[in-house]
């Protein structure tokens, strides 16, 4: 690159009038292995610009991390601390309802009947009531007996044909062995 038009942009540069793209058109020259003689003071000057630059994006991306991590941090916090609150009513609720409860209990049992002749006498009211109701249903299920019945003969038909299977896979067995020998 010719030395004029570099000095021509380290006077914009140092004027404070010289575009984004020029500034970096400067750092890549002093950057470069080809830095005139009489430029090279200057080649020091942006080097050490360059580091700045790097160091500032470094503090910048350290800061940028643990804003995030202390954000996130935050966040469990209140997660955790929204946790325990609703564990701690949840808690609170069930020890109130079995105290309720316990207290609910705590009634004693009444006789219903104080002479116990009279109280004898309900009982077995109760359990007729309960027989008669018992015997009805028996009544109801009088004709499967009759089912019962009507299947025997089957029953005993089948126990015929049974013993006949049985018969035909002895036979079978006899034959297998036959067979093999």
């Amino acid at each position: 690159m010719e030395t004029n038009k570099i000095k021509e942009l380290l006077e914009r540069y140092f004027e404070g009038q010289s575009s984004l793209e020029e500034e970096q058109l400067l750092h890549r020259y002093f950057a470069s292995a080809e830095v005139d003689a009489e430029l090279r003071p200057y080649k020091e000057l942006f080097g050490s610009l360059d580091e700045l630059q790097q160091d500032r994006d470094s503090v910048l991306e350290d800061d940028l991390m643990d804003f995030i991590l202390e954000s996130e941090h935050k966040e469990k916090n209140k997660l955790r601390f929204l946790w325990q609150a609703v564990s701690s009513v949840a808690a609170i609720l069930i020890v109130a309802l079995l105290v309720f409860n316990w207290q609910q209990s705590d009634t004693k049992w009444e006789d219903t009947y104080s002479d116990p002749n009279m109280a004898y006498t309900e009982a077995s009211k109760t359990l007729q009531y309960v027989a008669g109701k018992y015997l009805a249903g028996m009544e109801q299920l009088k004709p499967m007996g009759k089912i019962n019945q009507a299947v025997k003969p089957l029953d005993n038909g089948l126990q015929s044909v049974n013993k006949g299977f049985r018969e035909v896979e002895s036979l079978q067995q006899i034959h297998k062995k036959l067979k093999q020998e």
